[in-house]
């Protein structure tokens, strides 16, 4: 499967500039016992418009890769760059929801994503500002929780809040670090099905950490699996066959989804097992 995900990954994306590259970066950390090495010599091309999910083992350097992405931290060797330009910091072309939220509690949902809309764009009219505002909280379902505080709505409705308040500036690559985990079984599969419409609509670039094999199958264009740290690096990526717009029933009845859901737990637990010890 190596081979041939190979191969039809380099015939997909051999005939366009890639839109994000992250080229042979390490990440090194210095300790008092010595270097500490959480990636190694990574590289990765994404396309503009792509879904691409990361998975791997607790410390294998997702979070680290998608913060160099997010410009909250730097390569110590490498780059990483959008349309041809090196990333040093954060910036509006690039959105992050976390597992946690991140809403400021003493504000409304309303207030939550206006703020972000008024810092991106002061520029724009007041009206303009509120028609962001209203039409995305429209878009992920909370017109009628606008003014209500973090505090007074469930997980799934603070996190639809995150991701509009994310979308509202337009971000050209949005990056989500396990934005489901915390969530029950029934509300991270509607908020799936969720982002999958939004993603549709605005096809910005999605780069979202995951630990959920059949969130990443269903959701993603391509899988990046990486090998376990120190020293992490791509282990190999996995092309997403199942076409789109994909529905979860039907992904679910295919064969092939029961096939590379085995292949990636067998190179998650058997070829790169975790040792806790």
């Amino acid at each position: 499967m190596q081979t041939l995900t190979t191969q039809t990954t380099r015939q997909a994306h051999s005939k366009q500039e890639p839109f994000l590259v992250i080229d042979n970066v390490s990440k090194v950390y210095p300790t008092p016992k010595g270097n500490y090495v959480v990636l190694d010599q990574v590289d990765l091309q994404v396309q503009e418009g792509e879904f691409v999910c990361v998975i791997g083992h607790s410390g294998c350097g997702k979070s680290t890769l998608l913060n160099m992405v997010s410009g909250f931290a730097t390569p110590t060797h490498g780059s990483v760059t959008l349309h041809g330009k090196r990333i040093t910091e954060p910036g509006p072309d690039r959105m992050v929801v976390f597992q946690g939220y991140a809403l400021l509690p003493w504000l409304t949902a309303y207030e939550n994503i206006y703020l972000a809309v008024d810092s991106v764009h002061p520029n724009k009219s007041e009206a303009e500002k509120k028609q962001i505002v209203r039409e995305h909280l429209a878009m992920v379902g909370l017109s009628e929780a606008a003014h209500k505080q973090p505090g007074q709505l469930s997980g799934g409705m603070r996190q639809r809040v995150s991701i509009a308040r994310a979308l509202a500036i337009r971000p050209e690559v949005l990056i989500l670090d396990e934005p489901f985990g915390a969530l029950d079984a029934i509300t991270k599969e509607e908020l799936q099905v969720e982002l999958l419409k939004i993603w549709n609509d605005h096809r910005c670039t999605v780069l979202m950490i995951t630990h959920d094999i059949d969130e990443a199958l269903f959701l993603a264009d391509r899988l990046v699996m990486m090998t376990n740290g120190p020293a992490a690096k791509i282990g190999e990526i996995l092309e997403i066959p199942f076409p789109r717009p994909r529905d979860r029933d039907r992904i679910m009845e295919d064969p092939e989804f029961y096939k590379m859901r085995n292949y990636i737990l067998d190179y998650l637990y058997n070829r790169f097992a975790h040792d806790d010890e």
